[in-house]
């Protein structure tokens, strides 16, 4: 039997769902999950949906709180491990890898997914190369609205010097189309919900006021056409999209929430409308947006900078007043290490209740989470020195099959980070001679 790869058909009601069906209404769009109806008895071991995802945190780590001791399946999870301990069997540490591009906070963030030897040399001069987010965007993207995402939690700045007298595009984003194409990132939850859902065409302060003052909602917008499209599904189809036609209501209205909390009439206002005041609320929104935008396949590719490099935030919900970055240069002081290490134990906790979400959502015979390859860490080791070398990595998923956690790999003779995303690449079958500086792929599915 041919299989159709665009419909499929419900045996249920007989009617095709297209799998990347999107229902529309009053300038409004919402895109589907994945459902059952989308996938046709005779295609139940087609092969999943593989997502990849980058999760960056800046300043370097405390490095005797985070690295386990022990080699293989019984490894232990450290002070900064510790909140994923749900998700171990789903986890692959990873030390020994060297970063490519060693200059401060600039060789952190701008060779950590380009790979690249050697970036700009001041303020005005921008280069790179492509980033392994593109790369795989340019195929992944081929199947989905959105090719990827490019969200952080800090405004984005691309000009300007922000250390070693280089660009600050270094600094504020991960992703590169090219040499000299930076992507800048997103941090505001209305532009990303409407860039998911929306149609307003633009997120300007009068854009904004409007939507307010007409209290409109996506799923309102199309309602009618869900109320028609549910009476034809299944029942475990008809729960999910309750559930997710939930959790799109309530993130609109966490964000609109947000925005009626902000004077948009304020002219000194720093955070555009749409980004709550809270840091933990805008955390959690931002996560439940990439959510939504990996079940509903709208992309396939995310890349989310909790921080950028050389961030001041500070921490006081963990009791760490100091701002970061110059609590990052501790000096090897015990204390000061200790601090440091809730700051890094708190980022995996918050990236320990993304996956949660993640692993809530059913796909397949598993989860969504177990359709997605993540890589989590950062480009600096020992930050009081600015040290590339020994990089805290994490890989963590299902990685649509092929990735088999619960395992701590250490690397020997300083491989680099460009040849794990070399490797990388193959594991979304797009085999690629070189990225950046690398120089051949590392073994990272051992059993």
């Amino acid at each position: 039997m041919k299989k159709n790869t665009t419909r499929a058909v419900n045996f249920v009601t007989g009617k095709a769902v297209s799998r990347r069906a999107i229902l529309r209404g009053a300038g409004a769009a919402l895109a589907l999950p994945m459902l059952d109806a989308m996938t046709p008895a005779f295609a139940q071991s087609a092969a999943p949906v593989h997502r990849f995802q980058t999760v960056y945190v800046p300043n370097g780590m405390s490095m005797d709180y985070w690295t386990p001791t022990i080699l293989g399946r019984d490894f232990e999870l450290t002070p900064i491990l510790q909140p994923l301990a749900e998700f171990r069997e789903k986890m692959l540490v990873l030390s020994g890898l060297s970063a490519n591009w060693n200059v401060a906070h600039a060789g952190a963030g701008g060779s950590f997914l380009t790979g690249i030897a050697q970036g700009g040399r001041n303020e005005v001069d921008i280069l790179a190369g492509i980033s392994i987010d593109q790369i795989l965007a340019n195929q992944l993207g081929k199947k989905t609205q959105l090719s990827s995402l490019e969200l952080s939690m800090d405004a984005p700045a691309l000009a300007g010097a922000c250390t070693a007298n280089l660009s600050c595009v270094y600094t504020h984003t991960l992703s590169w189309r090219g040499e000299r194409e930076p992507l800048p990132t997103e941090h505001n939850p209305r532009a990303v919900f409407e860039r998911l859902f929306g149609d307003s065409g633009s997120t300007a302060q009068t854009a904004r006021e409007i939507r307010l003052q007409q209290q409109s909602s996506i799923l309102d917008a199309v309602l009618e056409r869900l109320s028609s499209l549910e009476n034809k599904l299944g029942f475990e189809d008809r729960h999910l999209m309750a559930s997710y036609t939930e959790s799109v209501r309530n993130v609109e209205r966490r964000i609109q929430k947000a925005e009626e909390q902000i004077d948009m009439d304020l002219p000194e206002l720093a955070q555009p409308a749409g980004v709550p005041p809270e840091f933990e609320e805008h955390m959690e929104i931002m996560q439940d947006l990439q959510v939504l935008a990996l079940q509903t396949d709208l992309t396939r590719v995310i890349t989310f900078m909790m921080s950028k490099e050389q961030s001041a935030r500070p921490y006081p919900q963990v009791n760490v007043p100091d701002a970061h970055h110059p609590l990052s240069h501790h000096n090897n002081n015990p204390q000061l290490l200790e601090k440091m290490s809730r700051i890094n134990s708190y980022h995996t906790t918050l990236f320990s209740n993304y996956l949660s979400k993640l692993s809530a959502i059913p796909e397949g015979g598993g989860s969504l989470l177990d359709n997605m390859t993540i890589l989590y860490g950062t480009g600096l080791s020992n930050s009081t020195i600015h040290s590339g070398i020994d990089l805290p990595i994490l890989l963590l998923g299902g990685g649509a099959g092929w990735l088999k956690g619960g395992q701590h790999l250490r690397y020997r003779d300083r491989p680099t980070l460009a040849d794990l995303l070399l490797t990388l690449a193959s594991k979304f079958n797009i085999p690629i001679d070189r990225i950046g500086g690398s120089a051949s792929p590392l073994p990272i599915d051992i059993a």
